[in-house]
């Protein structure tokens, strides 16, 4: 009995000691005089509780290297801060392990290095895991921003050899951390990124990026949930000499590599990227994808090289090149691979160009060369989605090898090839409505204030509404702001501007509340309301005064939204037209046109791409009332979707009450 005693108390002397070191004195000391150049962070001490302020404190040293080495068991740490002008190894067989119930900031990441320079981490055979699953449930808030690693205007980084696992973010996030600062001269090398929240990387800005040799997988949590994602937030933020190389995309919830850049304008610095020996494969989304804005101002400039890459078993396109002009960023696609791709959407192709609402010219400046598309469905290799209408794609050359049935054809890309795999999508055209010249009075401006709301009415990215008030009447309008998916959530700004364009009132509307925005009318007119909820939606849930849906400088952005929308048709109008269009690629809506009575005119089900709904009437309107019924399509999902009115007043009202005629 003894025996077993003393044994049980060794034992949990030796768990002690194994839990806890203590710090090695003289070989701090030596490195803070500088006598020791390399260091060990053990030397700091070791906590298997909590080693944060051991590790905090080896980084902060200064020493030039410092090795994080194996003591059995992980390192358990709260956000660590990383140093300029430091080498890092992580011994094999190193765990840094987020702790459990930390991290409860929304931004709280594993390292992070904000305005840093000179730093080197090796990892080989080293793990830096988080909690994913954790961070989805309360106590925390939900956020997307809780990444394995973020760099943040920092120069001259190299990161080697780490399995970055289950972070609440990003496994590396390329972001800011001084206004308009890029991250410079940055190496990701031999890095596993596995099964991370929103995306295996995100870069938000760099220049002279490498990223080699890395594997992205398994990512699933909130949107966009892909291996790679090239995302700025501002015009002024730049993709410069961005090269991928042999790096693996796979099994991720959305895209495999996907660049979404219409915050970039023509102003920005002209990007320059190129993929090489990259491969996506079996990603749930697309597996590789370009998104630009698409208007002269807009568009960003640049060229991009994609060689000997393959894209594999993707349920959404092979290759998406979305709203970017001949004039935008010089494509290439050469000596690559598609296969089985777009299996989601069998009427599209593996291969998709298209344009997105507000388009104003033709998509294209993409080259093809000797790139093979493997297709087991009979269908063209290559689809336009035209999300506007009359829009096209232009300036797509080369040739495509087409395999299929055991079957190899070299197929020359020429305009009369173009034409029959995308025919254009011709619309009738109306004239545009000025809402800018035009003065407008309310149809019923002592309705009851509960026919002007539009609760039900889910708006995304930009909702502008425009309402009527009197000069000196006090206004009072309630706004929501609700979750789409895991999507994380800000605060959402709201502008009020007067008639004469000066803002009357700006609020910022928390997430997932009720907001109210109140302001005294200085003048009799209309007021026009800005909303931003960008990738989550917002409702307008009350208003003192009758109000309206804008689609004057863009389609009304619709998400999930059933019911009837009411639009005035102007005295002498002959005919006119409402645009129509769902996300394209198996996201679409039902709609009908209505006249006065009730009685539908025309009805689309299962609008995918653009569709213009019209009226011809048989004598000039004397002025009277037109509604647009919105409802779920038989044959798809439905979410996000568009709605313009041409050739009358733009704007969309909840009720026959709230609608607004020209004076």
């Amino acid at each position: 009995m003894r025996t077993t005693t003393a044994w049980a108390l060794l034992l949990g002397i030796a768990a002690l000691v194994s839990a806890w070191s203590e710090v090695n004195q003289q070989a701090v000391d030596d490195v803070a005089s500088g006598k020791l150049k390399e260091a060990k962070a053990s030397w700091w001490g070791f906590d298997a509780i909590d080693a944060t302020a051991c590790l905090q404190a080896a980084l902060d040293s200064g020493v030039p290297k410092l090795t994080v080495d194996n003591v059995g068991q992980p390192w358990v740490v709260e956000p660590i801060q990383l140093a300029s002008n430091q080498e890092i190894l992580f011994e094999k067989g190193v765990e840094i392990a987020a702790k459990q119930g930390a991290f409860l900031g929304g931004n709280d990441s594993l390292f992070s290095a904000r305005n840093k320079e000179n730093i080197t981490i090796r990892g080989y055979g080293a793990t830096w895991r988080m909690h994913r699953d954790d961070y989805a449930a309360p106590p925390y808030k939900k956020a997307e921003w809780r990444h394995s690693l973020q760099l943040m205007s920092s120069t001259n980084v190299q990161v080697f050899g780490l399995h970055l696992l289950e972070s609440g973010g990003d496994g590396v996030y390329l972001g800011t951390g001084k206004q308009w600062v890029t991250n410079k001269d940055i190496v990701l090398k031999d890095l596993i990124c596995d099964r991370q929240y929103r995306q295996g990387i995100s870069v938000i800005t760099a220049e002279n990026l490498l990223i080699e040799n890395v594997v992205m997988r398994d990512t699933a949590g909130t949107a966009p949930q892909a291996g790679i994602d090239f995302e700025p937030n501002h015009p002024e933020e730049r993709l410069v000499n961005v090269t991928m190389r042999n790096c693996v995309s796979e099994n991720n919830g959305s895209w495999g590599y996907v660049l979404y850049l219409p915050p970039l304008s023509a102003a920005t610095e002209p990007v320059s990227l190129r993929f090489e020996n990259c491969k996506a494969i079996g990603n749930t989304g697309g597996s590789f994808g370009l998104v630009t804005d698409n208007t002269v101002d807009e568009a960003v400039k640049g060229t991009m090289e994609v060689v000997n890459c393959q894209f594999e078993g993707s349920k959404g396109p092979g290759i998406l090149v979305t709203n970017n002009p001949p004039t935008g960023i010089r494509t290439r696609f050469e000596n690559c691979t598609v296969s089985e791709c777009n299996t989601g959407s069998p009427a599209a192709g593996p291969i998709v160009l298209g344009n997105r609402a507000g388009a104003d010219q033709d998509t294209g400046g993409v080259e093809f060369r000797d790139c093979v598309v493997l297709d087991s469905l009979k269908r063209a290799p290559m689809s336009f989605l035209d999300m506007v209408g009359g829009l096209k794609a232009s300036e797509v050359t080369g040739n495509l090898i087409l395999e299929q049935d055991g079957q190899r054809t070299d197929v020359k890309l020429t305009e009369e090839v173009l034409k029959e795999w995308m025919p254009v999508l011709a619309l009738k055209s109306f004239p545009k409505y000025d809402l800018a010249t035009a003065s407008f009075v309310p149809v019923a401006p002592n309705a009851d204030p509960s026919r002007y709301a539009m609760p039900a009415l889910g708006l995304r990215t930009v909702a502008n509404a425009v309402l009527y008030a009197a000069g000196g009447e006090t206004v009072r309008l309630a706004v929501r702001q609700v979750q789409v998916g895991k999507y994380a959530g800000t605060v959402m700004p709201v502008v009020v501007t007067g008639p004469e364009g000066a803002e009357v009132a700006e609020v910022e509307a928390p997430f997932e509340g009720d907001t109210t925005v109140e302001f005294t009318a200085p003048t009799t007119g209309l007021y026009r309301v800005k909303a931003t909820p960008a990738a989550n939606q917002m409702r307008f849930v009350t208003s003192s005064h009758p109000l309206s849906l804008s689609a004057g400088k863009q389609s009304v952005h619709f998400i999930s939204a059933t019911g009837e929308v009411f639009l005035y048709v102007p005295k002498g109008t002959t005919e006119f037209g409402i645009r129509v269009s769902g996300e394209g690629l198996g996201e679409g809506v039902k709609a009908a046109l209505c006249d006065p009575a009730g009685t539908v005119v025309e009805e689309k089900d299962n609008i995918a791409q653009t569709y213009v709904l019209s009226a011809t009437l048989d004598a000039p309107s004397p002025g009277e009332i037109w509604s647009l019924r919105l409802a779920r399509p038989s044959g798809m999902a439905m979410e996000d979707f568009y709605v313009t009115p041409l050739g009358v007043p733009p704007l969309l009202a909840p009720s026959k009450e709230a609608v607004l005629k020209p004076e």
